[in-house]
């Protein structure tokens, strides 16, 4: 989920304009080490915090249906995780930072939810919202300065991007459905030894007993019609 979300980041600043003129968009720790090798304007998105939003956590199964509305799984209801992005801008000017980093934040400060155009993997599946909180208030989250020292380097104008998202639960495959008859032997005897002709079930298609019996094929019913939560029933 957290590799889908940095894509879905990435995709949001590229179409803010920022990688058609030029400007790089990465993951990386904005190291000492890190800005000494950096030789292009550069905005970098640095995720730096994560935890899990336990009020949301919920309880139960939900199901998955194929194609045809037939039950094939059953999967826990997602977990939701608190995603803390540090982003900054690098320039060989400070004028062109602070640029660089207004253009951002008008493109983050302007999407409160990430677009459905941009999720992929189990966040697009999922069809869930995924909630952004630019330059907020969390009082619960590590300080810049902390942040920065933790890095080894100087302190530098910010951005903190809070991202929530979902965290799709494993998904438990439950048994197909029955698509096949009874096998059934037939072991009743007459009196005088001889075997009694067993019983014929009534499925189509089926005229002898094979080595296993007579067990012949039934025809799969459509899926029942799935009712709509709110929805009584007649």
């Amino acid at each position: 989920m957290i590799h889908e979300v940095d894509e879905a980041m990435r995709r949001l600043l590229a179409e803010s304009g920022l990688e058609a003129s030029g400007v790089e968009v990465v993951f990386d720790a904005p190291t000492k080490d890190w800005a000494a090798r950096r030789n292009a304007p550069t905005v970098c998105v640095f995720l730096y915090d994560i935890r899990e939003d336990a009020t949301r956590r919920g309880s139960g199964a939900g199901e998955v249906y194929d194609a045809d509305g037939h039950l094939v799984a059953r999967r826990p209801p997602p977990r939701w995780f608190e995603l803390t992005y540090l982003v900054t801008a690098w320039a060989s000017r400070p004028q062109d930072e602070h640029r660089l980093l207004s253009q951002a934040l008008a493109c983050l400060v302007a999407t409160d939810t990430l677009p459905a155009r941009l999720l992929t993997g189990t966040l697009a599946e999922l069809g869930l919202s995924v909630s952004l909180d630019t330059a907020g208030g969390r009082l619960d989250a590590p300080a810049a300065s902390d942040v920065w020292s933790a890095l080894g380097g100087e302190l530098k104008a910010s951005l903190g991007v809070l991202v929530r998202a979902p965290l799709a639960g494993v998904s438990t495959v439950v048994a197909p459905p029955v698509t096949e008859g009874l096998v059934v032997r037939s072991a009743a005897r007459s009196e005088d030894g001889d075997a009694v002709p067993g019983r014929r079930l009534r499925y189509t298609g089926t005229s002898e007993a094979g080595p296993d019996g007579f067990a012949g094929p039934r025809e799969r019913r459509p899926a029942p019609a799935r009712r709509r939560r709110g929805d009584r029933q007649p």
